[in-house]
């Protein structure tokens, strides 16, 4: 039974933003209305947050539910790959974050790094594309995939920013903590480990 509360939850939520989305007759609008509430208050009741903070943060789309897009840039400089302080949690991470619509993978990741470690980069290649909650074991509410990019060092110094407060270069035996949220050890390592590769095939779940 360990986190089938999450799984029911996010898979009700699901069916009752499809059913919201496509349903013509006021009855059914009403029960999948319902159903919604019932994932919000399952949400809720383990994880001792607010009906009106889960609501907001977990059931305030519309249309088809899809997974949510997370793009990482890995940077080396000297052996060393390129990790950013988050402010959220003071702990380690690549640069990166949700994709914003209307630019492409390689885009988001040459923006995520300026904005975050004011890294000017170029994209190389796809390192993987992972499903976020079969790495990290917390009650995340929303299905992530997570691109990692290989991008080239071009130049860069950090700026003050919104969303990290420094940035470092690390050998793979001296990681600081990191944000398992937004990356684990093991993904770390797996990007240590492409870069020693000409040819790569990307991996995926």
């Amino acid at each position: 039974m360990d986190k089938q509360w999450l799984q029911w939850a996010k898979e009700l939520q699901a069916i009752s933003q499809s059913g919201l989305a496509y349903s013509k007759n006021e009855f059914d609008i009403e029960r999948f209305q319902r159903i919604r509430e019932i994932s919000v208050e399952i949400m809720s009741k383990y994880t001792q947050i607010s009906n009106t903070k889960i609501r907001s943060l977990f059931a305030n789309e519309t249309g088809y539910q899809t997974p949510k897009i997370d793009v990482r840039a890995v940077i080396f400089k000297n052996n060393k790959i390129l990790m950013v302080k988050e402010k959220k949690d003071s702990k380690w991470s690549l640069p990166g974050g949700y994709a914003d619509i209307d630019l492409s993978v390689s885009e988001n990741a040459k923006k995520e790094s300026m904005e975050e470690a004011g890294a000017v980069v170029s994209p190389k290649r796809i390192i993987a594309v992972l499903d976020r909650n079969k790495y990290v074991n917390d009650d995340f509410p929303y299905s992530i995939y997570k691109i990692f990019v290989e991008c080239d060092y071009i130049e860069g110094e950090y700026i003050n920013n919104i969303e990290t407060c420094e940035s470092d270069f690390f050998d793979y035996d001296n990681l600081p903590e990191l944000s398992l949220g937004r990356n684990t050890k093991e993904q770390i390592e797996m990007c240590f480990k492409a870069r020693e590769k000409e040819l790569l095939e990307p991996i995926f779940d």
